[in-house]
């Protein structure tokens, strides 16, 4: 790459060379996420992944792909880019695992307007960090220069993910029934979901986001909101494998209305409780500063929740333990029921 050099590409606002050194800086991050399966390395055309089929009857390949959204404001309002490439990867992983796959490999997608290498290897550091979090290889991205397109300090940010699951394996709710249990994940706050609502609500591009607030127990209001996203793949596929898991939903955008129906089938309801969700509280400071009603909270954030999972009800106890055991915090918030809402928050 000595020799690839383009002026007139510079002076249209593409420095080529910035994305080697950019590339250069990413590799041992990348190199960080390898798994057995990876054969090939980065700067080919194409990631390549050996499947290994030991112990799996009926493959099934389950995909995702997601971005960060306006969480990213957050992002450049704060100048810390080395956590939004975990929600990128959150978003994607915690997708999947809902049907039972486990995370194989992932790809990613960055476009700026300008190509600094510094903050390049802090975004792709995160989606490292991410990567090694649910077990999968970065095995390629692209990254975008577009000058005139985006501004030279911003940036979007994408993902893709590949999973296996056995095919008599995947989660799909038909063996659903009254009286099994509803199990809550916590989440680690807003994760990446929101953001339009969240950043009309503190007006982040006008206001103090960096000083403490008593309500977060002293932390930014900034630095709260960039906490990246929880990634359940780990703990959930450790309870899977010892315990009938009925259903998962990964509480993202919609919140618990639209959510938790997507894993429950015709004819049952989830009835959850809502005094015994742990509402987390930059929940409370936005429903506050915002006046913004219970039901809106409910049907836009996670509000502390995020994942719920269906487990029989004589498996419960089983559940808690195992998730516990596996660094998990987790709690019962509700059962299933005859009903044809698909939720009800009581």
């Amino acid at each position: 790459m000595k020799n690839s050099r383009s002026d007139a590409y510079a002076a249209a606002g593409v420095d080529i060379t910035a994305g080697y050194r950019a590339v250069e800086l990413m590799k041992k991050h990348i190199a960080s996420t390898r798994t057995e399966g990876v054969c090939s390395d980065i700067g080919g055309f194409g990631g390549m992944f050996e499947l290994d089929l030991t112990g799996i009857k009926r493959p099934i390949l389950v995909s995702g792909t997601d971005g960060v959204g306006t969480k990213l404001r957050l992002a450049f309002l704060m100048d810390k880019h080395d956590t939004v490439g975990v929600d990128c990867v959150a978003m994607c992983v915690n997708d999947i695992i809902c049907g039972g796959a486990k995370p194989l490999f992932f790809l990613d997608y960055i476009a700026c307007g300008k190509n600094v290498p510094e903050r390049m290897e802090a975004i792709v550091k995160g989606v490292c960090d991410g990567c090694i979090q649910s077990g999968a290889a970065l095995i390629g991205g692209e990254t975008a220069e577009m000058p005139g397109f985006y501004p030279e300090d911003e940036y979007d940010l994408a993902g893709y993910v590949t999973g296996v699951v056995d095919k008599d394996k995947i989660i799909d709710n038909e063996t659903m029934e009254a009286g099994d249990v509803v199990i809550a994940l916590p989440s680690s706050g807003v994760h990446s979901n929101g953001f339009s609502l969240v950043r009309k609500v503190f007006d982040v591009e006008n206001s103090d986001i960096k000083s403490p607030v008593a309500e977060l127990g002293g932390a930014s209001i900034g630095e709260t909101l960039l906490t990246p996203t929880r990634i359940y793949v780990k703990p959930v596929l450790k309870l899977i494998e010892e315990v009938n898991v009925k259903g998962i939903s990964h509480i993202t955008g919609g919140g618990f209305y639209e959510n938790i129906p997507r894993s429950i089938p015709e004819g049952l309801c989830a009835k959850i409780d809502k005094a015994s969700v742990k509402v987390l509280p930059i929940f409370d400071l936005i429903a506050k500063t915002g006046g913004i009603s219970e039901r809106d909270m409910f049907n836009t954030f996670n509000m502390g929740v995020g994942m719920s999972i269906v487990v029989p009800a004589a498996e419960a106890e089983k559940a808690l333990q195992i998730l516990t055991e596996a660094g998990e915090a987790p709690y019962i918030i509700g059962e299933i029921i005859e009903g044809e809402n698909k939720i009800e928050l009581v």
